[in-house]
């Protein structure tokens, strides 16, 4: 299957799934790369609680938007969905389904790319569009358990949050399919200077973050998992200096053609029957940060 039809596929799946006609109007939304996107108006969900990603609400912590928007990563993996998403350089090399068993597929989130609250009460396209003003596609990375402890020191280090680590905080992981702890008594440990803007760094040693489990099970450090994620991520973006590392080291991770807005869009209508209810009235106890 070509992009062009897959990216199809995945229009006519939202029509499906919201009811809607092909035929749906449409408004327009500039994202933060400048691209001028077309938003389905037709499109729309009910909350009954408000979702927190304003006033930098999942950078200082786990919050039931993260919870709600991880969540339909991994659900977008584990159910299968993902599968018609794949590149051609992939389908041809034969990596055409999740390759690990769904009790080691996690999603992480950084809380930088979260970035407005959705409101109690009806929303659409564009209320999405504004907590994710950016074009990010659902990309998968295979880690060894200890690269994934890694990648969460490194996110945890501008932890606690305050008015100056809150730049550094923008690397902050939501999660979902796992639980670990933060314990910001402990002083990230420092190595090289990573990226471009001074403040992150990679980490010298590991000793402040704790993952507890993983889909209920004991973490493994030399287990592999699916980390559902983001090409952005995918890349090396903020902290995630460990994500191309990774993905460079185990020839089946990769970037997908799905749409991250379009995923959630997906997950709420097909689990979540369009209506987001109490179970994410507040955070579900995936991050402790102490």
């Amino acid at each position: 299957m070509n992009k062009m039809k897959k990216m199809l596929s995945l229009a006519v799946a939202l029509c499906m799934f919201c009811g809607i006609a092909a035929s749906a109007s449409a408004s327009t939304f500039t994202d933060a790369h400048g691209n001028v996107i077309e938003l389905d108006e037709a499109l729309e969900a009910y909350t009954n609680v408000t979702l927190a990603g304003a006033d930098d609400a999942a950078r200082k912590g786990e919050t039931n938007l993260g919870d709600l928007w991880t969540d339909a990563l991994r659900w977008f993996a584990v159910s299968g969905a993902i599968n018609e998403y794949w590149e051609e350089d992939d389908v041809t090399a034969g990596n055409t389904a999740i390759a690990v068993d769904a009790d080691r597929v996690v999603a992480l989130w950084n809380g930088g790319n979260l970035r407005a609250d959705v409101a109690e009460g009806k929303f659409g396209a564009e209320q999405l569009a504004e907590v994710l003003p950016y074009p990010n596609k659902v990309a998968v990375v295979y880690m060894t358990g200890a690269q994934l402890a890694e990648a969460l020191e490194a996110a945890s280090q501008g932890l606690p949050y305050s008015e100056e680590s809150a730049d550094a905080c923008a690397s902050f992981m939501q999660v979902s399919g796992l639980k670990y702890t933060v314990d910001t008594k402990v002083a990230y440990d420092r190595g090289e200077a990573y990226g471009d803007k001074g403040i992150w760094f990679k980490a010298a040693s590991l000793g402040r973050v704790h993952v507890e489990e993983v889909n209920g099970q004991p973490f493994d450090s030399e287990a592999v998992y699916a980390v559902i994620t983001s090409n952005a991520n995918f890349n090396g973006m903020d902290s995630s200096y460990i994500f191309p590392a990774a993905a460079e080291a185990n020839e089946k991770s990769t970037i997908t053609t799905a749409v991250v807005r379009d995923v959630i869009w997906l997950y709420i209508a097909a689990e979540l029957n369009n209506i987001i209810g109490d179970s994410y009235a507040q955070a579900q106890g995936r991050v402790t940060v102490q």
